[in-house]
């Protein structure tokens, strides 16, 4: 699309509309301080934006039925075979839907998505499969991934399934849900506040939070710039330590990312050995207006309990955790700002890359039109 300067006109029309009143003189004199701007902008505009790859064939999948989706974990299902050989050769896998599925629908738990369809598999999805990993679907996540709960995606709720009374915790909810279940070998979830955490812990199996920018979150919905993470869910630490190891290391595009914060063999590190380990108690961590004496006091048990294997114990004092909630919602301007004041959903392709000339997302009434998602392949 070729990129007018604006006339004198333009500049005088927008010059009222900040309150200025412009002669035409000073107008002129804009419109030609402008143009070597504009000249650059053209020029950007020829250049080719750089675009995650899409390497395995799938088609568009489909829409779970309520009796085939009992937990009501699945926003979607799909089959999307790996690589024929590779670490998680035959592993299977679910992905939180804030995370981009090349011809795959991604709500992110909100209608204000519903209907939007990638063109690009986000890096860590292409990195499962490369190593021979097979994508079943979308997990449901909650609402815009703004819950620790997990009743609040416009998919409804997810249930827990160890006790469909109780809650899955969120916003990976139905990434621990399916998990848990025995649904899928593994997952991927998010995590900016304990999404990844909360989940996890509640449906009784292993979630890791990396190590900020360990993981890169190209081609995923974000929260905040500062706080975004993506990590692995899956039944047992061994398991998370396989795909944190596919899934970790720089790939060039995302700027959380250091270059030399490179993976490691974190298999290799699962020694099963604990002697020696250093445990700390963060002190400020109990005791705090909202929390419970008996799961403070069983918490501490809990990591007391290591020192009968070997570990070492202590207590920490981090006096500025207390003042973490004050920080984290002095951070919620720059989230409103990520999620909604600046139509993040549309105009920032850092957030939802899909191509076309206008690089805006193109929103597909897909789900009105089920039948579309059949007739859609992407090679």
């Amino acid at each position: 699309m070729a990129i007018e300067a604006p006339s004198i006109d333009d500049v005088v029309r927008i010059g009222r509309a900040l309150g200025l009143n412009l002669p035409a003189q000073d107008a002129e004199s804009f419109c030609r301080l402008l143009q070597p701007s504009f000249t650059a902008l053209r020029q950007l505009d020829q250049l080719v934006e750089p675009t995650l790859p899409v390497k395995y064939p799938r088609d568009g999948g489909w829409r779970p039925a309520p009796e085939d989706n009992p937990l009501n974990g699945w926003y979607w299902r799909c089959e999307i075979k790996g690589a024929t050989e590779g670490p998680l050769k035959g592993k299977t896998f679910a992905i939180k839907d804030n995370v981009c599925v090349a011809g795959i629908p991604m709500m992110n738990g909100t209608r204000l998505l519903e209907g939007f369809v990638p063109d690009i598999d986000a890096t860590v999805v292409t990195r499962i499969l490369e190593a021979g990993g097979i994508i079943k679907g979308k997990s449901v996540c909650e609402s815009l991934c703004a819950s620790g709960g997990s009743h609040t995606s416009d998919n409804g709720p997810v249930h827990n399934p160890h006790d469909s009374r109780r809650t899955t915790g969120g916003s990976s909810s139905g990434s621990g849900a399916l998990v848990a279940a025995r649904e899928v070998d593994m997952a991927i979830g998010g995590d900016q506040g304990g999404s990844i955490r909360v989940p996890s812990a509640w449906c009784g199996i292993c979630g890791l939070k990396p190590t900020y920018g360990l993981v890169p979150y190209t081609g995923a919905f974000p929260i905040e710039l500062t706080v975004d993470h993506l990590g692995p869910m899956a039944r047992s630490a061994a398991d998370c330590a396989l795909l944190l190891e596919v899934i970790a290391g720089p790939d060039g595009l995302d700027p959380r990312q250091q270059a030399n914060l490179a993976s490691a063999s974190y298999t290799k590190a699962l020694t099963g050995e604990v002697k020696g380990l250093r445990l700390a108690i963060v002190q400020e961590g109990f005791g705090l207006p909202g929390s419970e004496k008996d799961i403070d006091e069983a918490v501490v048990a809990a990591a007391h309990a290591f020192e009968k294997v070997g570990a070492r114990v202590a207590g920490v004092s981090i006096p500025r955790h207390r003042d973490g909630s004050a920080i984290f919602m002095g951070m919620a301007e720059g989230i409103l700002a990520t999620l909604i004041a600046e139509d993040a959903m549309r105009e920032r392709n850092f957030i939802l890359k899909n191509g076309g000339a206008s690089g805006r997302p193109e929103l597909r009434p897909l789900l009105h039109d089920p039948s579309r998602a059949q007739s859609e392949p992407v090679s």
